[in-house]
């Protein structure tokens, strides 16, 4: 490792914090502040801190294991597992055709990685189903962006702009704890005279910095949206210059959320009248706003027409495509966005170009070397792959990701899992899913590569590598040209993460998420840069034309992406979730995450600082229910939906809805959250509906010790 800091980002959520490493004095690896990136201007939340603790060979793989005769994994050498992996992926093919053969991808991969993995799929492997775990994070947002504006990036703006808004509406969101060098932002938005609004059915740590805090009914945020906006139109404060000069679709959308008036609205949010009211008159007021949004109404059957009415509370009032104004999702995972942007998604091909488009297929197979006939269609998406496996799809091979915990309806994914002919898996820990692979690999982590990543604001950086590997340790890049080459393509997938990213600009460019005027020399001098950003030639007389294009930080200022530069309104009305509450299963639970713990949990669990801070799942109820249950503050509860049982001890606060549990998602066993919850998918987005489903709660009968009694 060098001597000197080397300037990298935190391998965890979609801030990408910037740190440096450095020896540490008793040996290993020490975070240390980097001040100069301004996302997070040298703040670190606990898990970036502690982040080197995962590189100690104590808690990683740092060789292949593979699956004997008797069942056990085993020790073997790399040629072996490689070789193991390369013929039963062959098999399987030749015996049942390319599509019996699965990907799986993770939102963690770098960008090179993520190119990597979906041009493997479908270039070596010949098959359509590939899907990844941003499928679970970000799909509805991307859905509804994409409709409404014509491009999705997380955020249309930087971090930033936030402080100097009017006002936020911070809809499902709590980066207090899924985020914490962030909510700096919105400390100082109010410090500067602006106002918060959160949205979440519990009283965060975020709600509580919140200027109003609207506790929907979990499953009614489209409802609640369309509130707002019935009162934006009855009040009269519609911008309706902005409406007619740079919107379509109003008309329709107006007339449904017309039929959404504010007592039909509090019946079905439990938000009340006046509440609604002052939400409208804060957001209204001053001269710019946004609406922000993340998992809460996201992850829900009706995702993406959720995302869709809260932008069209941004387009009615002139809230989007103006300076400090408009629409943005806080995207979760470390690469969530460039994860979806350059090929692992059923759908889509680098530069986010769709896979059924023949002019987008014609241009990545050219840099690709193959007929754009050869390149199969969309696939399956994650839930639907994952619920196809051992049925059609009879293999996979899987990077980056942690279903058996992450996945909704576990208890089945884990049972399709383990019915599968061969499963092999890339991971940096021996993960839950890892754990019932046929071959294991262990791959390189963010401290041992180079490689990109792109931020929640469409930010495109450059992750150092500052240390060495252990021996027997390979990267994710070496692996796939290990087994391409083994599969009969012995050319196309280089090693290098440059050498990939050079390939990747290519095949951007020209896309939606054009990266061919980003390079690692730019990446290194700068703070990153802002997609898109093409790779215009000198004089060509393009707009923010020549060879050092800036970047785009702040879109849609002038147009929007769409054919006409007009963002389109969606007309939308409340649905009810797939699965409300009834005298079987009467309460709602909704999940999430807790400071210490990240995702599955699988290499946060190994950090004991972590774990003495989040030790296990609980579950979160009001007083009123656990008085109904006669349960005190860590009985253990058991909650059982239709799909399975969890258990967890209790966890008593009026922070939450009586009508409404929490649990957090990062723990596989008994407390396993993801046992309940529903895996009903939103029709075009393909999201599952995580945040919210029908459960009822149960007291569990323990066997307490019987004190002694003095005679």
């Amino acid at each position: 490792m060098q001597s000197t800091p080397t300037p990298t980002h935190c391998p965890y959520c979609a801030l990408q914090c910037g740190m440096n490493l450095a020896p540490a004095p008793q040996g290993g690896v020490e975070v240390s502040e980097r001040a100069d990136f301004p996302v997070n201007r040298g703040a670190l939340c606990a898990k970036g801190r502690t982040a080197p603790a995962v590189l100690s060979e104590r808690v990683r793989l740092t060789s292949p294991w593979v699956r004997s005769a008797g069942g056990t994994l085993e020790p073997a050498t790399w040629e072996e597992a490689l070789d193991r992996i390369a013929r039963e992926l062959a098999r399987v093919r030749a015996e049942a055709g390319a599509d019996a053969v699965g990907v799986f991808g993770g939102g963690g991969l770098t960008n090179e990685k993520a190119y990597a993995l979906g041009k493997f799929a479908r270039v070596v492997l010949g098959t359509s189903q590939i899907d990844y775990n941003g499928r679970f994070c970000m799909s509805s947002a991307a859905a509804a962006g994409t409709k409404a504006f014509g491009l999705d990036r997380g955020l249309p703006f930087p971090l930033e702009d936030i402080p100097r808004t009017g006002c936020v509406i911070l809809v499902g969101s709590n980066p207090a704890e899924t985020m914490p060098p962030a909510l700096r932002y919105f400390r100082e938005l109010r410090e500067n005279g602006g106002t918060l609004i959160v949205v979440d059915p519990r009283r965060t740590k975020t709600a509580e910095q919140a200027d109003l805090h609207l506790a929907p009914r979990p499953g009614t945020d489209l409802a609640l949206a369309l509130g707002l906006l019935h009162l934006v139109v009855a009040e009269g404060r519609t911008d309706e210059a902005f409406v007619r000069e740079r919107t379509s679709g109003w008309e329709e959308a107006r007339a449904a959320a017309m039929a959404h008036w504010p007592e039909y609205v509090e019946r079905i949010t439990g938000v009340s009248v006046p509440d609604l009211r002052e939400a409208v008159r804060l957001f209204c007021e001053p001269e710019a706003a946004m609406v922000l949004t993340a998992r809460g109404p996201e992850q829900q059957s009706k995702g993406t027409d959720t995302v869709g009415a809260w932008i069209n509370l941004c387009l009615a009032t002139g809230r989007a495509g103006r300076p400090l104004s408009g629409y943005g999702c806080l995207t979760g995972q470390g690469n969530g966005q460039g994860g979806r942007e350059h090929g692992q998604k059923a759908d889509q091909l680098p530069g986010y170009r769709k896979l059924d488009d023949p002019a987008a297929r014609r241009h990545v197979a050219e840099v690709w070397g193959v007929d754009p006939d050869t390149l199969p269609g969309p696939g399956r998406s994650a839930y639907e792959l994952l619920d196809a496996l051992g049925t059609d799809v009879r293999a996979l091979l899987l990077m980056a990701s942690n279903p058996v915990v992450s996945a909704p309806r576990a208890a089945h994914v884990e049972e399709r899992i383990r019915s599968l002919d061969f499963l092999a898996v890339c991971d940096v820990v021996l993960s839950e899913t890892a754990a019932l692979a046929d071959v294991v690999l262990p791959v390189t982590q963010w401290a041992e590569e180079s490689g990109t990543t792109t931020n929640l604001e469409g930010r495109v950086l450059l992750r150092r590598r500052a240390v060495s590997p252990p021996e027997g340790v390979r990267s994710d890049l070496e692996v796939l040209h290990e087994l391409a080459a083994r599969l009969g393509v012995e050319k196309g997938f280089p090693t290098d993460p440059e050498e990939v990213f050079e390939e990747l600009r290519r095949a951007s460019a020209g896309g939606p998420a054009d990266y061919s005027g980003i390079t690692y020399r730019r990446l290194a001098e700068e703070d990153g840069v802002f997609w898109p950003c093409p790779a215009v030639v000198a004089g060509s007389g393009a707009q923010g034309g020549g060879p050092g294009h800036p970047g785009t930080p702040r879109l849609f200022l002038d147009r929007f992406a769409t054919p006409d530069g007009r963002a389109r309104f969606a007309p939308v009305a409340h649905r009810p979730a797939a699965e409300e509450p009834d005298e079987e299963f009467p309460v709602l639970l909704t999940t999430g995450r807790v400071v210490a713990q990240y995702q599955s949990g699988a290499q946060t669990r190994r950090v004991g600082e972590l774990n003495a801070a989040a030790p296990g799942p609980f579950v979160e109820l009001h007083p009123r229910l656990a008085a109904r249950l006669g349960a005190a503050e860590g009985d253990p509860l058991a909650v059982v939906s239709r799909r399975g049982r969890a258990v967890a001890p209790a966890r008593i606060t009026t922070a939450i809805r009586p009508d409404t549990v929490f649990m957090p998602f990062h723990w596989p066993g008994e407390g396993r959250a993801n046992t309940l919850t529903n895996p009903a998918l939103d029709p075009t987005s393909r999201m599952p509906e995580f945040k919210v489903c029908a459960v009822r709660v149960e007291a569990v009968q323990t066997v307490r010790p019987v004190e002694a009694v003095e005679p």
